[in-house]
């Protein structure tokens, strides 16, 4: 194994593996840490874990138990994938992550960057910019987990980090990868022990690749790994992503609040397409876990006689100010873990009805809905939008699916991503 990747979510993961397959490598996907070796031959393998919002002793005892067993799977380099919006709070999870992984590998100065311009995220002077705004005023600033106030990336990363934290910015990224890498032992000569990176295109990323070749750590979001398989002479390849022909029933389970994926259920919902919704508001404080359970009965019951004439849609996706009721009725944390488990468990009821073929929205959505699916590793396919692949669970029931982090994607993804899927099998 050429490279070893730990992602702190799901989608986050697969996003990652997606820009690696693009780049040529044959890339295996695994949720949670392994307990068994390595069996299939492959160029890097992407351990996803749950670890963004956790608490940070946690997110860095699962973190390092995934590259104690990345490197018996003789990992070269370890890469740590974040989201392009740099989801964290003062605490971490990055900073703390970042330094236990550097403590471990021995490893001095390392980089952090989140941009992926292809969906927008670029960072320049130090800032991070979600399309044509900053990050604080992208709609992120009302995240319910991880509300991120501010676009600087050195004052973010700092807060969370122990050591030093400096930038590389657009005039050396400018000069190229030989520059990039003298700025690199320069700042490291300094006690920088961790270096912001400008990129505002993916040629920044490109030039960025070769500088990190001997780099022991590389912490990111999945737009740099655009520029690592060259270091090892891989180019990219139509077979890296072949997947087998689709079966089964379609389905959409989505819990994602953020602006793209309301745009994408409104769209398919324009469509006249079928779909449901559970509403916590209706739900009373005393009764939650029966009223989840009833209404993941109703949901199932809705889905039956329609799985059979094409997707269906059963979400939680809402706007802003609903979030906020619900999260003021329930309390955040909590209002979340119930959503969790009722996309969850309405999920292990549709693979029970023939749904093999499966498109889940959200970070946190798709962590609960993989687990109650029970997979443990896929194999990743095709792009359908920048960032988001097809995949498939090999001898597993589940078949396809394709996890789409929140912000990612096109209004009409719904829809077009089972229109891939179907034209790209073989």
């Amino acid at each position: 194994m050429k490279l070893g990747c730990i992602a702190d979510d799901f989608t986050g993961a697969t996003d990652l593996a997606n820009n690696l397959v693009r780049s040529g490598m044959r890339v295996m996907q695994t949720f949670g840490v392994p307990t068994e070796p390595l069996s299939t031959e492959v160029d890097a393998v992407v351990v996803a874990l749950k670890s963004r919002t956790i608490p940070a002793q946690q997110a860095v005892a699962q973190s390092l138990a995934a590259l104690k067993w990345l490197q018996a799977q003789g990992a070269g380099q370890i890469y740590f994938k974040y989201c392009s919006t740099f989801d964290s709070t003062p605490e971490g999870n990055i900073g703390p992550v970042t330094e236990a992984l550097m403590d471990a590998l021995a490893c001095n100065f390392t980089i952090a960057t989140p941009a992926f311009p292809d969906n927008g995220r670029t960072v320049f002077k130090g800032y991070l910019f979600a399309g044509a705004v900053l990050l604080n005023e992208s709609g992120m600033q009302n995240h319910p987990l991880t509300p991120m106030t501010d676009a600087n990336l050195v004052r973010v990363m700092q807060a969370q980090t122990q050591r030093k934290v400096g930038l590389i910015d657009h005039t050396v990224m400018a000069r190229g990868s030989q520059a990039i890498a003298e700025k690199i032992k320069q700042l490291a000569s300094e006690g920088v022990g961790v270096a912001i990176v400008d990129a505002t295109s993916n040629q920044d990323l490109q030039t960025l690749g070769p500088a990190l070749k001997d780099m022991a750590l590389v912490t990111a979001g999945s737009g740099v790994a655009i520029g690592l398989p060259g270091n090892w002479g891989l180019q990219s390849s139509a077979q890296a992503s072949a997947l087998p022909k689709a079966q089964g029933h379609q389905a959409i389970v989505s819990g994602s609040c953020s602006l793209a994926t309301q745009g994408q259920v409104a769209h398919y919902k324009s469509l006249g397409l079928p779909s449901w919704q559970f509403k916590p508001l209706d739900w009373s404080p005393s009764e939650v876990p029966q009223q989840i359970q009833a209404d993941v009965t109703k949901a199932l019951a809705w889905a039956k006689p329609l799985l059979s004439q094409g997707p269906v849609l059963i979400y939680a996706t809402t706007d802003a100010d609903t979030l906020q009721q619900v999260q003021a009725k329930f309390g955040r944390e909590q209002a979340g873990e119930w959503m969790e488990s009722a996309l969850a468990q309405v999920s292990a009821g549709l693979q029970a009805l023939g749904v093999k073929q499966w498109v889940i929205a959200g970070g946190e959505t798709s962590g609960a809905c993989v687990q109650a699916l029970n997979i443990a590793q896929m194999q990743i396919g095709v792009q359908i939008d920048p960032g988001v692949p097809w995949c498939f669970a090999p001898q597993h029931p589940a078949g396809h699916l394709t996890l789409k982090s929140g912000n990612f994607g096109t209004p009409d993804f719904f829809t077009k991503a089972f229109q891939i899927l179907n034209e790209a099998a073989v």
